[in-house]
């Protein structure tokens, strides 16, 4: 048989072009921003704002004089802070602790408004922001943590 006549077969790879590679980096590179969104408000949320609060941090004790609701106040906002953070990093209750965040900016800002003469007011709105996307974009986890809470009961 002469070389022209034998069937000729080649080994291919699965087809990878650019273009399907870049389809799919979207999705991964929202998802990577997204969690490290969420990291980052968690250890801010965490070391910044709520761990100050639990350690009566002068700054945090003069802010909170200035509110009238005592300390109990101030330790029960740290509290919160700090467990929402955490949560922030806990998939299944992702989305439910930005929507608590969202709740708790609300506070934040009509607190600012009202006893605090305004000043920073503007950082829980701007707050509400990435907390909205982060309960918008683990809105999924919701139905996995009620099936879980009714699994137990």
């Amino acid at each position: 048989m002469s070389q022209a006549a034998l069937p000729t077969t080649t080994a291919t790879a699965p087809a990878t072009t650019d273009e399907s590679r870049t389809a799919a980096a979207p999705g991964r590179k929202a998802r990577i921003a997204l969690r490290t969104l969420q990291v980052v408000l968690a250890l801010f949320f965490i070391v910044a704002s709520g761990l100050p609060k639990l350690f009566a941090a002068s700054a945090a004790v003069e802010s909170f004089d200035k509110i009238g609701f005592g300390d109990w106040y101030m330790y029960f906002v740290g509290s919160l802070e700090v467990a929402g953070g955490i949560a922030l990093l806990i998939p299944v209750l992702s989305g439910v602790a930005a929507t608590a965040f969202i709740g708790l900016m609300i506070g934040a800002f009509i607190t600012n408004v009202t006893a605090l003469d305004g000043h920073y007011a503007a950082t829980p709105l701007i707050l509400i922001i990435p907390f909205a996307l982060i309960a918008w974009a683990r809105r999924h986890h919701n139905a996995e943590l009620v099936r879980l809470v009714r699994h137990r009961a």
